[in-house]
C-alpha cells in the first residue's frame, strides 16, 4: 500500500522504491563530494559563508535520506506510530531548516557588502555555529508541536498502533491543518522578505559603488538572488499537495503514479539542484574539487600532497 492507501502491484512498488533509492543515494553521494570538499580544507572552515553552505548540503542530504525512508515505509506497510513520529519530526524540521539557512546566507552577503569594515566583527565562526543553532531549534518548534497537538487531542495508546508513516496519516486533526498553515506562511513571508530586503540593499550599494567595490557588491547581488531562485525550489515541495490534486482530478486512475512522480520532482530532485547551483559557481569550490577529485589521483603516491598543497594556496588566493 502506498500513500495513496491504494494496493500496488509488487512490480510497480519495488520500481518505485528502486527508483527513490537509486536517485537519493546518486544525490547524496554528489552533495557528499561538497562535504567532503569542505572539509579536507580548514580555509572553508574558517569562512562563515562556507559554514551556512555546507548546513545547508548536510541539511539536505539528511531530509533525502529520511523521505525516501518515509517513501519505502509507505509501501512496506503499517508501521509503530512512536517511530514514525520521530522520522516526520526529522524530515519537518530539515525541511524548514533549508529557508531559514538561505535568509541566513543572503543576510551575511548584505553585511559583506554594505558593512564591509564590521563584516568580520559580526560574521565569525561562532556566530554562524550559533546561527545554525538557531535554526533547528526554530524549525523543531513547529514540529514538536505536531506532537503534542497528538498527545492533547488523543490518547498515548495511539503511539503503540500501527499506522501508515505519511503526515496526512498520522497528523490528520483539525488543529494540525492550522498550524501547518500558519507555520508556512509566517515562515515563507519572513524569508521572502529577508531576500527581497538584502537585495535591493546590495542593489543600491552595486549601484553607488565603483571599481572593485561595484564588482565585488555585484556577485553578492547575483548570489543573493540565486538564493532566491534555491528558495523557489524549496518551495516545491509545499505545491506538491496542489498539484496532485490537480493532477489527480484530470488523471483520476493515475493517482498513484501521480503522488510517486509530485514527490521525486518536488522532494527529491530539489535536494540536488539547491546546493549544485550554489556549489558548483562557487570559484573555491569548483577549483578544489577539480584539484581533488580529477588531479590527486591520477598522479603519484609522492606528488599528491604536494597537488593538496598546491590547492590550499590557490583556495587561499581566490576571493570568497
Amino acid at each position: 500500500m502506498n500513500s495513496s492507501g491504494r494496493q500496488e502491484s509488487f512490480s510497480d512498488a519495488f520500481l518505485k522504491n528502486f527508483i527513490a533509492f537509486t536517485v537519493g543515494f546518486i544525490i547524496n553521494c554528489i552533495n557528499g563530494v561538497f562535504v567532503y570538499a569542505y572539509f579536507k580544507n580548514q580555509v572553508f572552515q574558517r569562512d562563515p559563508r562556507y559554514i551556512l553552505y555546507i548546513h545547508l548540503v548536510i541539511n539536505d542530504m539528511i531530509l533525502l535520506t529520511i523521505t525516501v525512508m518515509i517513501q519505502i515505509l509507505t509501501y512496506t506497510g503499517p508501521v509503530g506510530a512512536a517511530p514514525c513520529c520521530i522520522l516526520l519530526t526529522v524530515a519537518l524540521t530539515t525541511n524548514k531548516n533549508s529557508p531559514l539557512n538561505l535568509a541566513g546566507m543572503a543576510v551575511e552577503r548584505y553585511i559583506a557588502v554594505c558593512c564591509p569594515l564590521h563584516h568580520a566583527q559580526i560574521c565569525t565562526v561562532q556566530r554562524a555555529h550559533a546561527l545554525i543553532a538557531a535554526i533547528w531549534v526554530t524549525s523543531l518548534i513547529p514540529a514538536l508541536s505536531d506532537v503534542i497537538i497528538v498527545l492533547a487531542v488523543k490518547s498515548l495508546s495511539v503511539f503503540s498502533r500501527r499506522v501508515i508513516c505519511h503526515v496526512s496519516y498520522v497528523y490528520d486533526t483539525p488543529y494540525h491543518k492550522v498550524k501547518t498553515l500558519c507555520t508556512q506562511v509566517i515562515l515563507l513571508s519572513f524569508v521572502c522578505l529577508t531576500l527581497v530586503v538584502t537585495y535591493l540593499k546590495v542593489l543600491c550599494a552595486a549601484q553607488a559603488a565603483s571599481g572593485s567595490d561595484r564588482a565585488s557588491a555585484r556577485n553578492a547581488r547575483n548570489t543573493i538572488l540565486l538564493h532566491g531562485v534555491q528558495l523557489l525550489i524549496c518551495l516545491l515541495s509545499y505545491t506538491s499537495p496542489f498539484l496532485i490534486l490537480f493532477l489527480a482530478t484530470v488523471w483520476p486512475h493515475e493517482t498513484a503514479n501521480i503522488i510517486f512522480s509530485c514527490y521525486l520532482l518536488t522532494n527529491v530532485l530539489p535536494r540536488l539542484l539547491s546546493p549544485l547551483i550554489y556549489g558548483a559557481r562557487d570559484k573555491k569550490f569548483s577549483s578544489h574539487i577539480r584539484l581533488f577529485f580529477f588531479c590527486e589521483y591520477c598522479r603519484p603516491a609522492g606528488q599528491r600532497v604536494n597537488a593538496m598543497t598546491g590547492s590550499r594556496r590557490m583556495s587561499n588566493k581566490l576571493s570568497p
